[in-house]
């Protein structure tokens, strides 16, 4: 990637009212330093980025000097700013013509991003950059462990979507520039300027928008129960170490396919299960719920309750995740078992820790997977059944979490 441009686009300019601050949440303080402050030197601080587009309010000039003033960034990455519009999306568009008008090239990467959002993270960023050099345009998604209901116009509930093809949109989402300039440009020529993010957007103008996985600790700050998170996860000593095991197993029966690790797998046998008998995925979640000391899948998911009924086993696996962050942990490592005579699990094992990274928000490499056999002894040399061992790392703030 020797020579490419990459920029940040901050859009700064909204007013945050659910905040119900005295000042825009982009001002407000973390740690004694400003959000938006936070926000730049993320991207600033990666050594791929050459250059920071800040999109602020009219209003906004002294503090944004302020926030730039302690803002520390390499000499190599320029930051600026322009003015935004009445709109999240003319405020992009203004700061995609400001990089257009210093000359940003038409196949350079820009990230737009909530300046509502300073936890990014280095590997969420490069991850990003190589989203947008293999697709052009893409987004950072985390699934979803609530039920989403819908409802009808008055007030009840209509619908509730199948959530394992439900996905929650955060940001940076990255483009080629030339891309999502010319959708910008475009939508303001027809008058479209109801999007309320870029993806959107982007895919109206014809562009496919592929996703990649985000970071749970890329919240945005929208209310003060946000803001306190944001200040307990700088506070925090997260030198509480812990680690867990899993262990689940399920038997085979009629069927032409097994869920593992959250991947479909042609097999001439399903598995029984009350949900989708995801073996892996269901001893993550013991792992993950034991480092924090809060039961075991069957208390939170028990198959009693005709919800989980089929359900994803990502969404348990979620909802750990989700636990674990609630204290203000991080998950550190996952790792995984598979205990099987068939079907082979290698040609898999990527697509595997795949989803399990994606689920769990950390990078690939901090998910480990192996595959064997019990030498056909016992049920699974049998081949009556399908095992899975998990092990966790999880590291929790040592004034916090579970005694």
């Amino acid at each position: 990637m020797t020579g490419l441009s990459v920029a940040a686009l901050i859009v700064a300019a909204g007013r945050g009212a659910r905040m119900s601050a005295d000042q825009p949440k982009q001002f407000l303080r973390l740690s004694g330093r400003a959000v938006l402050s936070r926000a730049i030197e993320a991207f600033t601080a990666h050594p791929m980025l050459s250059r920071a587009m800040v999109v602020i309010h009219p209003d906004d000039g002294e503090a944004v000097a302020a926030a730039f003033a302690e803002t520390p960034h390499p000499a190599a990455c320029a930051i600026q700013s322009c003015h935004g519009g009445a709109s999240r999306q003319e405020s992009v568009a203004h700061g995609l013509k400001a990089l257009a008008d210093g000359g940003f090239p038409e196949d350079g990467i820009v990230l737009i991003h909530d300046a509502a959002r300073p936890f990014v993270s280095d590997a969420f960023i490069t991850r990003a950059i190589a989203a947008a050099l293999q697709h052009h345009a893409a987004i950072p998604v985390l699934p979803i462990a609530d039920t989403i209901a819908e409802m009808d116009d008055a007030g009840h509930l209509k619908t509730n979507p199948d959530r394992a093809r439900l996905r929650a949109v955060q940001t940076p989402q990255a483009f080629r520039f030339g891309l999502i300039r010319q959708a910008h440009e475009r939508a303001a020529r027809l008058g479209k300027s109801d999007f309320t993010d870029d993806a959107g957007l982007a895919k109206w103008a014809g562009h496919p928008v592929a996703v990649f996985a985000g970071c749970p600790r890329a919240f945005k700050l929208t209310t003060p129960d946000d803001l306190d998170r944001a200040r307990r996860l700088l506070g925090a000593d997260l030198s509480d170490l812990r680690s867990a095991t899993g262990y689940d197993v399920h038997a085979f029966g009629p069927g032409d396919h097994i869920m593992l690790g959250g991947v479909r797998i042609e097999h001439d046998k399903g598995v029984v299960g009350h949900s989708d008998a995801d073996v892996l995925l269901h001893a993550l979640t013991d792992a993950l719920l034991g480092c924090i000391a809060d039961g075991d899948i069957g208390m939170h998911f028990p198959p009693s309750d005709m919800r989980w009924k089929g359900a994803a086993s990502r969404v348990f696996l979620a909802e750990a995740v989700r636990r674990v962050q609630a204290l203000g942990g991080e998950i550190r490592h996952l790792d995984g078992t598979v205990v099987c005579e068939s079907p082979r699990i290698g040609p898999h094992r990527d697509a595997i820790r795949a989803v399990i990274a994606e689920v769990a928000g950390i990078d690939i490499a901090r998910v480990g997977l192996k595959a064997t056999t019990s030498e056909r002894l016992g049920f699974t040399g049998r081949r009556e059944g399908i095992a899975a061992l998990a092990t966790a790392t999880v590291a929790l703030p040592m004034q916090g979490g579970r005694a």
